[in-house]
């Protein structure tokens, strides 16, 4: 094995699989996956509340989402383990998209209105956890050093550039990762004894068997002792290089 290569986490690298299946269709016929519009609820395509963040309109779009799913829900997984990470996907899409449905008619009468779609809502979501609960004071952004709380509003405008990604959506999964990093969502957390004993039941022990892709466990204390067999062992290659 290579120095330095360390195996992607599992749900990440599913939610990538997931988002080429779901969009790699459409685009090869060019018709577009459907989308989160307004009118899906009262067609009865409640799916769509989850299945949205898989979508994407062309190949650009596709590309960087590839790229914010490997970055953000890798990151993201490392940090709360994988059980967590796939629960905490699924409520932050779902409540990211009632909100954006909530709030789309009024916005859609002073401006045009993307649907949401892309992994690009709940990757905010993430991002407001993670700065709410740093304990660093500030950061360097483009060279220039910000305060922590403000960063992922800076990525936001910076969002708005994506082809076709939604701006309200966006907001809406930062409001939900802030209130949750907040504790206002505390009902949605839950502990790690649960996180481990989830890790040995289906569908979660199936994923540890998937081959070249890393499982990452519920308990803090086997996540940190996994990093330092990793550190260790990278070390030794290192040393066997040389």
């Amino acid at each position: 094995m290579a120095a330095g290569w360390e195996r992607p986490p599992v749900a990440a690298a599913l939610t990538l699989l997931l988002s080429l299946g779901a969009s790699a269709p459409g685009l090869l016929r060019g018709v577009p996956a459907a989308s989160l519009r307004p009118t899906a609820l009262s067609a009865g395509e409640v799916h769509r509340l989850i299945t949205y963040i898989f979508v994407y309109e062309d190949l650009i779009s596709l590309t960087c989402g590839a790229i914010i799913i490997w970055y953000f829900a890798g990151s993201f997984e490392k940090n709360v383990g994988t059980v967590k990470h796939c629960f905490l996907t699924i409520t932050f899409a779902i409540l990211s998209a009632l909100l954006y449905l909530l709030f789309e008619p009024v916005v859609s009468r002073v401006s045009k209105v993307e649907d949401a779609k892309g992994f690009m809502p709940v990757a905010f979501a993430t991002l407001g956890v993670s700065t709410t609960r740093s304990q660093m004071k500030s950061t360097l952004f483009f060279g220039a050093r910000v305060p922590v709380v403000l960063l992922p509003w800076f990525m936001l405008c910076i969002a708005w550039f994506i082809p076709h990604s939604s701006l309200l959506s966006n907001l809406c999964g930062l409001l939900v990762g802030e209130a949750y990093g907040l504790g206002y969502c505390f009902c949605l957390d839950f502990p790690e004894s649960v996180g481990s004993k989830l890790d040995r039941v289906l569908p979660f022990s199936l994923l540890k068997r998937i081959p070249g892709l890393k499982y990452i466990p519920g308990s803090l204390a086997e996540r940190r002792a996994s990093q330092s067999h990793n550190a260790a062992f990278g070390r030794r290659d290192c040393l066997a290089e040389c």
